[in-house]
């Protein structure tokens, strides 16, 4: 889709600003730019009710109140697609081989630095609300933050005991709303206490992970609703041509529809159970968005929302995460900021997680002392045209406790996908995404295609080298291989 951005380059400067936006705009730009930022866990990109691929029935209001407000960023990626590296990688602007966090078992690496701690630099107040899910199951406060909530490992949804800066409390609720309460509640504290103050409040839900449950109200709402299977589900000679033999083996597994959760749900269930859970998030955002909206606050404040990674529901005979496949890989996110980016935008280049750090830099004009993998695109919102290299890597390190995927290397552009598994004697995967967008064909054997199957191969390990990803982390094995493994962390 076309770009419909207007807005020129912060270059421009105010007085041009003012002309665009209206009078008052450049007084308000003369305060930094509040952010807050929503995070959501497993959820596909394409599950809102505005989008073409998503179920006729599915209700996400608020969801689609942002984009039309704001702006689809319609082509955005997760470099690793598992809770704690994601996480990470969000909170660093770095790959997960240069973080250190590769899996949901792994401690935070001494040093490691998260970037809201360059926003208090700023002089912005910071607050973390919500999963933390990095270093084991801890839920002590972390450095960069001013105000902090959270509770231990994935949590529950309801009930939960959280950690309100350093004292833990056990509290009644469901999760998601209580999140949002305390949310609203710092927002309202910080703007009577520091009104002058800029914020930024990382807002990470526990929803929509499995396993799956609906607010109360929101319980049995799509019951009887007609799932829309995805064509690559069905076992069948043309979905197996060509795929390598783990994922074929995989639909018979723990993370397989032919034996989802070793039998415990039925598909069509866990489908609805997903659908449902996702009403509670969304009326959570369109909670804050009002109370933004009611104080004023909406026109000097950024709102971003993205999926901490995508979520396969069927594709390929799957329903986790982990794969290279485009269901797993691609996260919703939207930018929502009246007078900063035009109703209805849509921004067509590729975004990555890696790449949230360096944007709120530097609309904050904050300052990274550490080394980044990922790049601003504050451009993009700003209505300017890209002007990098449109490509990304990907990679998943094989687990313990889910041996099903093996260790997975990847490059994406605009187009094409390279696969490539280490470790593992099996076919690579070669996919034209413009011609196959459901990842059904497998270039990798074709003879005209041989050419590019080495040049991405050779560019994806230059990639991968010249960000100092040649090595595989290990991690020591510990008491969690023994524990008796549930659902997805």
């Amino acid at each position: 889709m076309k770009n419909r951005i207007a807005r020129p380059g912060c270059a421009l400067g105010l007085a041009l600003l003012a002309l665009i936006t209206g009078p008052g705009a450049a007084a308000r730009e003369e305060k930094p730019r509040n952010v807050i930022f929503i995070l959501s866990d497993d959820h596909r990109y394409d599950f809102m009710g505005f989008m073409p691929g998503a179920p006729a029935w599915l209700e996400t209001p608020n969801l689609d109140r942002m984009a039309a407000g704001g702006a689809l960023l319609e082509n955005a990626f997760v470099t690793t697609s598992l809770c704690s590296p994601s996480r990470a990688s969000i909170l660093t602007g770095q790959y997960a081989h240069r973080h250190q966090i590769v899996d949901n078992d792994s401690p935070i690496p001494d040093g490691t630095v998260f970037f809201p701690g360059f926003l208090q630099a700023a002089g912005y107040r910071t607050a973390f609300i919500g999963k933390w899910h990095m270093g084991n199951v801890s839920d002590v406060p972390q450095p960069g933050f001013d105000y902090w909530v959270s509770f231990s490992g994935q949590g529950v949804y309801f009930d939960p005991l959280l950690n309100v800066n350093g004292k833990r409390e056990q509290v009644k609720g469901y999760t998601t709303d209580l999140l949002t309460d305390h949310a609203i509640t710092w927002l309202e504290q910080q703007r009577k206490k520091e009104p002058d103050q800029p914020f930024f409040l990382y807002l990470s839900h526990k929803a929509v992970h499995a396993e799956f449950e609906a607010a109360p109200g929101d319980k049995g709402r799509y019951a009887g609703k007609p799932i829309p299977y995805p064509a690559t589900m069905a076992q069948t000679e043309a979905n197996e041509r060509g795929k390598p033999d783990w994922l074929r083996a995989q639909r018979n597994s723990w993370h397989g529809v032919d034996y989802l959760y070793e039998g415990a749900l039925e598909f069509d269930d866990f489908y609805r159970a997903y659908a449902e859970t996702l009403l509670g998030l969304d009326e959570g955002i369109g909670r804050v968005l009002d109370w933004l909206e009611k104080t004023g606050l909406d026109e000097t404040t950024l709102v971003m929302y993205m999926g901490d990674n995508g979520f396969q529901l069927g594709e390929h005979g799957l329903i986790d995460k982990r794969t290279a496949y485009e269901a797993s890989i691609r996260v919703p996110m939207l930018a929502y900021a009246p007078g900063l980016i035009e109703p209805g935008s849509v921004i067509t280049p590729m975004v990555r997680n890696i790449d949230i750090a360096p944007t709120v830099l530097e609309l904050a004009d904050a300052h990274s002392t550490i080394k980044m993998d990922g790049r601003s695109f504050l451009p993009l919102l700003h209505g300017e045209p890209a002007n990098w290299p449109l490509e990304m890597l990907y990679e998943y390190f094989w687990e313990y406790p889910f041996p099903h995927t093996p260790t997975t290397f990847a490059l994406r552009d605009q187009r094409y996908k390279y696969i490539f598994y280490y470790g593992l004697w099996d076919t690579a995967e070669l996919y034209d995404l413009e011609t196959d967008p459901q990842e059904r064909h497998n270039l990798i054997d074709v003879p005209a295609e041989q050419e590019r199957a080495k040049e991405m191969r050779a560019r994806m390990w230059d990639l991968r080298e010249q960000t100092g990803g040649m090595t595989i982390p290990l991690k020591r094995p510990g008491d969690w291989q023994a524990k008796e493994r549930g659902p997805e962390r």
